[in-house]
């Protein structure tokens, strides 16, 4: 008789952006070392980002491998070799992008059939997914790829509307049902929120919606003692099954892995790590804000004169030779009309300005670094806090406003910046100089610095228990492979 435990397989739909595929990826890595057959599915152009880590795992023995598809940009209307959101130029393309999404369903149907997997894993853009899964009786997973609390305000928002009973877009509101009093304000809602009549994108959510409530779960990437009320305010009064087994960051070990997550950054590991080496403990600012969005150039000079002004070690990544302008991207690689004359120069030795893609889990890992300056996209975010590292909140669009009140009002590891418009294009509202130095100052020097920086180590800590074996999100992920081999067992 074999008494060979069976093996799950596992396939990984991530959706074609950096914020998301990142870690969905790291998700299909910590299952297969957990004893998964991952299968994470890909097209051309976006598996070279992540295969070399995948490929160090595999080397490790463990059973990941990536499976390419054929990407419609074509068929949907989108330039040749555009396959990821990063190489949308203008945000009319995003629902050609969307469509390109929809087209997949077919080919991705196909594959499971021949695959004949246990399980699919597919971020929530894929709104086909739970419909096709069912089809071949299999779970589907549902990944969103944000937190519990900011989940939860959204369906709050849904359900009470408290924004339709305010008078203006600037006055603030509570939102109901929640374990904590959160506030907000109209201009920070998505415009879909705030429209009358049905917004083009609210089909899209609706979607989302339905397709997170047939799916058989929901993964999320956190863990139970970050944000313990709202983890069960989403089981228990939104009725969602769900399984924290975050932070998924955590999984990348050593320093190739962390310094390859995500693009080829465009500075060298070593040259970065060099710099920081010669600054103080905690005295060096990290400024990102995503791979996706854009400043205009009036926005990036206030960031200069806030930085120049504080007198405080920093690493700025600027997204290389593109600005915003009537919301799209122009190039401008050899004129730089945004930085102060001689700014460069002056900042000479107290100051990085990184063009491209930068490997932050490195940078927010030195010593040297004691603050970060953020979008407060969830990824980010995550990474800020398995660092220790206390964080000036920037919020820009999607889920950024929620999670910056999860890191300022909740948990109270950041300073607000004072951003309040919610917007994928160009942007009507500066944050002013003054506004941005005293955050930075806040956060960086002093007794509030000091409260900051204890509390935001003490989460690091409880982050890294939460992925040791017997921790919360260790157990939660044990839960779900014993259920899922329970599916497996009553199916054959």
């Amino acid at each position: 008789m074999d008494s060979k435990p069976y093996q799950l397989h596992v396939l990984f739909l991530p959706y074609m952006a950096p914020g998301h595929m990142i870690p969905l990826v790291d998700m299909a890595r910590l299952f297969a070392r957990r004893g998964v057959k991952a299968t994470i599915i890909s097209t051309p152009l976006n598996a070279p980002v992540f295969s070399k880590a995948v490929e160090r795992d595999g080397q490790q023995g463990h059973d990941i491998s990536i499976r390419i598809i054929k990407f419609p940009s074509a068929e949907a209307g989108l330039p040749e070799g555009c396959e990821n959101l990063s190489c949308i130029n203008s945000w009319d393309m995003h629902a050609n992008f969307l469509k390109a999404m929809s087209m997949l369903q077919q080919p991705i149907e196909q594959l499971l059939e021949e695959c004949h997997p246990h399980c699919l894993v597919a971020d929530m853009t894929f709104t086909w997914a739970t419909e096709v899964a069912d089809k071949l009786r299999i779970p589907r997973l549902y990944f969103n790829g944000t937190c519990c609390f900011s989940m939860c305000v959204l369906d709050s928002l849904l359900r009470y509307e408290p924004h339709r009973r305010v008078d203006s877009d600037f006055e603030p509101f509570i939102v109901p049902g929640l374990p904590d009093q959160i506030k907000t304000t109209r201009q920070q809602l998505a415009e879909y929120l705030k429209q009358t009549t049905e917004h083009e994108f609210t089909k899209m959510v609706n979607q989302i919606s339905e397709s997170e409530a047939g799916s058989y779960g929901v993964l999320v990437n956190s863990f139970h003692e970050l944000e313990p009320a709202y983890c069960e305010h989403y089981r228990k009064v939104m009725g969602r099954k769900a399984w924290h087994i975050g932070p998924l960051s955590l999984c990348n070990r050593n320093i190739e892995d962390k310094a390859e997550r995500g693009n080829t950054a465009s500075i060298g590991k070593h040259e970065c790590l060099r710099w920081l080496d010669l600054k103080e403990p905690n005295s060096v600012l990290y400024i990102c804000f995503g791979s996706l969005l854009e400043f205009p150039a009036a926005q990036l000079r206030e960031i200069a004169l806030a930085l120049e002004a504080s007198g405080q070690n920093f690493i700025w990544v600027v997204r290389k030779g593109e600005l915003m302008k009537n919301g799209e991207k122009t190039k401008g690689e050899d004129r730089e009309e945004w930085l102060p004359e001689g700014f460069e120069k002056k900042m000479q030795g107290k100051g990085l300005i990184i063009r491209g893609w930068a490997p932050q889990m490195l940078i927010l890992d030195h010593e040297a670094v004691g603050g970060f300056m953020t979008h407060c996209g969830w990824n980010s975010a995550l990474e800020g806090i398995t660092a220790g590292v206390p964080m000036v909140t920037w919020p820009l669009c999607a889920d950024q406003f929620y999670n910056e009140k999860l890191i300022t009002d909740v948990l109270k590891i950041g300073v607000a910046v004072g951003a309040q418009e919610w917007s994928r294009h160009e942007r009507k509202i500066l944050v002013k100089k003054e506004e941005i130095e005293n955050a930075i100052t806040q956060l960086m020097v002093g007794e509030v610095a000091e409260g900051l920086r204890k509390r935001t180590k003490a989460l690091k800590e409880m982050a890294r228990r939460a992925t040791e074996v017997e921790g919360s999100s260790y157990c939660d992920l044990n839960a779900l492979l014993e259920d899922l081999k329970a599916i497996k067992s009553t199916s054959c």
